[in-house]
């Protein structure tokens, strides 16, 4: 019979991991949820919290015919910066965050991150906190079209 750890937090799993930050990327191509999350597999992980942003058909009681996302140049530097707060601050297994950037259309997927953790709680929080930064803190600027043929800017994810 193994003998038992009375000191949970003592087993390596429990820790965040060596190198947890997997992906980080800006693109100008369709995103997979299915790549997010492989990258943030982790077999010491018992919990996964996946966040997928998507384009919807209406913002400020208007309907949004399409959206562009730009970017500063340092975005993708300033995403992985955040990454490495959740890290420090959670016992991150695994991270990822994917944007995207250029023309969509309702529905399609604008961001995907994906946190694992020792445990769900830790899981959920750190993704919540990593999408939360992402959206106030990188420069990435939406150029929402509505239906009337308005236009507006967004500053922000």
């Amino acid at each position: 019979m193994a003998p038992m750890n009375d000191h949970p937090g003592d087993h390596p799993g429990e820790q965040a991991a060596p190198d947890p930050v997997k992906l980080i990327a800006i693109r100008d191509t369709p995103l997979s949820v299915d790549e997010v999350f492989r990258a943030v597999g982790d077999t010491s992980a018992g919990g996964t919290a996946l966040f997928v942003g998507t384009v919807r058909d209406h913002d400020g009681g208007a309907d949004v015919d399409r959206l562009g996302y730009s970017c500063h140049p340092s975005a993708e530097a300033e995403m992985r910066r955040i990454a490495e707060k959740v890290v420090a601050e959670y016992p991150v297994r695994a991270l990822a965050a994917v944007h995207r950037v250029g023309d969509l259309q309702v529905g399609d997927l604008a961001v995907v991150v994906a946190v694992s953790c020792p445990h769900r709680g830790e899981a959920f929080d750190a993704c919540r906190k990593l999408i939360d930064d992402l959206k106030h803190e990188v420069p990435i600027w939406k150029h929402q079209t509505f239906a009337d043929g308005t236009e507006e800017w967004v500053g922000a994810c």
